[in-house]
């Protein structure tokens, strides 16, 4: 399924879903009489009908073996109905793993819900081990580094920075894979093209690229990458291209001196490769690696884009004014579209029907009608429009010279039609005031198809939109750096066939674990199983790592709390004599947080003294600068504090993580 064609935003999803349980946990316990039907058979496969549902989780090893930690392994829900057995999709369920917890066999259901429930609140202390719904912006910086924010997430209204992502040298364009698991990024000064890996978001490769690499573009089957080499030499002018499963360079073709676009046919074998100082249009037939003819394509082509409906290529030359059309299979000229000067970037709708190409001397953007090769429209637009990019419904359009956002009705197009153009302002000032601006785009679709975000270079904000909007709904800063173009790292289930949902997921540590899943319609909240084994030969401890005490049973409000946590070394022994232990800890979701030391009471013990001001879910971090930011981070508690007059034999939430 196609990442942009899936459901909306889960996370407004979820927060519906959360309004339906109520906020309060005493709305969370289900009814002890209500009928749970579970099976599981011995390929760990695990079925729960209920409402006329049927689901059934399976977690297995790609490698075929036991679930281990650090392997990777293919999780999947099948959702059926109940009766018929015939699948369910469109329904966009949610799921998160996290370390099991024991509960009486009658509250297992109530504690399963109750963690759902902080789930969806997104705070920084109420994340799971794994979330199975989350989604990151990665953004591309001026300086020599990647910033990745986690927009659902927000403490005292701060944005949550999850990682920098450094960089050899200062990125110009990017290439996300169509599962979002790697991201491959030019970086022209070094002649080198970097590989992010978005399970970890690490560099996990860097690869030579031939000279001065800009524009990067994945062929259809995620085979192979193309890289733009834009050399002064027509000798070293080209593209390279790099096998991506062995990261390995396969061939650098010399086409040409200046700048190259890359557009691909729809099956994978034929790639175009535009050539602007010379004029020309390469076609290289990509399974027998080997440059099959030369076209003319004008004097200063600037743009190649390939409709999979009309089966050709389109060209677009800002000095000529025109747009060549080529039979992507005999590379023949079938047809001259001719328009003014200032032709620019050039691209289709999803299926390939609408052609836009942006006129930045005209402030326009040409519509062409695939059907019939066609100039239908020419449309007033944002000024100097300089990026386009397409959701299901719009065509949005970037102003160089404006914060505005041109969107472009796709369902109003249509020969003798009027376009119906609405627009929305992202940030208060013009791109261009921001200079040093790369290929990559700073318009990027949401995975919902739905919505987009928008970077302005200027303000440093990253906009959400969300159509039928009047303005952005939210802005994402990107502190201490400057942000020049954004995509989106989708980690959310995705409908593999029918009914059936799944992702593939790097396996946490050893242990038992408990995989919660969430149906909107019908509400159904269930929490699986699933062992990971360790691996042999394995330290069960990979550093020092805290242990929370005495947080099993809710507070009370403005009762008196000491939190207490014992440090255990790397070889389970208590650390002692820590000098720079500290206690940070908030109210979710937005208050915000504060820091007490811990102070040693012995064993390994340290506690403090909290004042629990309001109720609601409260989050502790234990930091320590000398073990480590990765200690702070994984070191954190959740504990429920209920009003003042509120009966204290209510079964309250807890959790270690760590």
């Amino acid at each position: 399924m196609n990442k942009k064609t899936r459901p909306a935003y889960m996370g407004v999803l979820l927060g519906v879903a959360l309004i339906g349980l109520g906020v309060a946990y005493e709305k969370l316990w289900c009814d002890p009489r209500e009928l749970l039907q579970e099976a599981a058979d011995a390929q760990g496969l695990h079925r729960l009908s209920r409402d006329g549902v049927t689901v059934e989780f399976e977690a297995k090893a790609m490698d075929g073996g036991e679930l281990r930690e650090g392997s990777f392994a293919n999780v999947r829900f099948k959702v059926s109905d109940q009766n018929s057995g015939l699948p369910l999709s469109g329904m966009a369920p949610g799921a998160w793993l996290d370390p099991a917890q024991s509960a009486p066999a009658g509250d297992r259901d109530s504690s399963c819900k109750a963690r759902v429930a902080l789930f969806l609140k997104s705070s920084i202390g109420a994340r799971p081990l794994l979330d199975l719904n989350s989604y990151f912006l990665l953004v591309l910086n001026k300086d020599p580094s990647l910033t990745v924010i986690d927009p659902t997430v927000s403490v005292g209204g701060v944005t949550s920075t999850l990682a920098r992502i450094d960089l050899p040298g200062r990125p110009m364009d990017w290439a996300a894979t169509v599962d979002d698991k790697q991201v491959f990024v030019s970086i022209p000064e070094r002649g080198q093209v970097a590989v992010i890996d978005t399970e970890t978001f690490r560099r996990v490769a860097t690869l030579e690229a031939g000279a001065m690499p800009l524009r990067v573009a994945l062929q259809p089957d995620q085979r192979r990458l193309w890289v733009g080499n834009n050399s002064d030499d027509p000798a070293m002018g080209g593209v390279t291209v790099i096998d991506v499963p062995s990261r390995s360079t396969l061939k650098t073709f010399a086409t040409g001196s200046g700048h190259h676009e890359i557009a691909f046919s729809s099956d994978s074998r034929f790639a175009f490769v535009s050539n602007r100082d010379g004029g020309t249009l390469s076609v290289i037939d990509i399974a027998e690696m080997r440059l099959v003819k030369t076209i003319e394509v004008g004097p200063h082509p600037l743009s190649v884009a390939y409709s999979a409906l009309s089966q050709a290529v389109y060209v677009a030359d800002g000095e000529e004014g025109t747009v060549r059309v080529i039979d992507a299979h005999s590379h023949q000229l079938r047809h001259t579209v001719k328009a003014e000067q200032g032709l620019g970037p050039m691209r289709f709708s999803s299926d390939g029907r609408y052609g836009m190409v942006l006129n930045t001397l005209e402030n326009q953007a040409l519509v062409i009608d695939a059907s019939t090769d066609k100039l239908i429209h020419r449309i007033p637009v944002a000024a100097e429009p300089y990026q386009l990019t397409f959701t299901k419904g719009y065509a949005y359009v970037r102003g160089l010279a404006s914060p505005k956002v041109s969107m472009i009705n796709l369902s109003s197009l249509g020969d003798g039609r009027e376009p119906i153009v609405q627009g929305f302002e992202a940030g208060p000032a013009a791109p261009r005031q921001a200079g040093d601006l790369p290929l990559a785009q700073g318009l990027s679709v949401a995975r919902d198809d739905n919505s987009v975000f928008v970077v302005n270079p200027v303000d440093n904000t990253t906009y959400f939109y969300a159509e039928g909007m009047n303005a952005p709904m939210s802005g994402y800063n990107n502190r201490g750096h400057q942000a020049r173009a954004a995509i989106v790292i989708d980690r959310s289930l995705r409908e593999l066939a029918p009914g059936v949902y799944g992702s593939t997921v790097k396996m946490p540590a050893a242990g038992k674990f408990d995989v919660a899943f969430l149906l909107n319609q019908p509400q159904i909240i269930h929490c699986f199983s699933t062992d990971i084994a360790a691996v042999p030969g394995a330290s069960r401890h990979k550093g020092a790592h805290a242990e929370f005490i005495g947080n099993e049973q809710p507070a009370l409000q403005h009762n008196p709390f000491v939190a207490r946590v014992r440090i255990l070394g790397d070889d389970g022994q208590p650390r002692l004599g820590l000098q720079d232990l500290s206690l940070r800890y908030f109210l979710a979701p937005s208050s915000l947080p504060r820091s007490l030391p811990l102070i040693e009471v012995g064993e390994g013990v340290y506690q403090a003294s909290l004042q629990l001001t309001e109720p609601g879910a409260w989050y502790l971090h234990v930091q320590s600068p000398s073990l480590g930011r990765k200690f702070a981070e994984e070191n954190y508690t959740s504990l429920r504090v209920l009003p003042a007059a509120a009966p204290t034999a209510s079964q309250g939430n807890a959790r270690s993580v760590r």
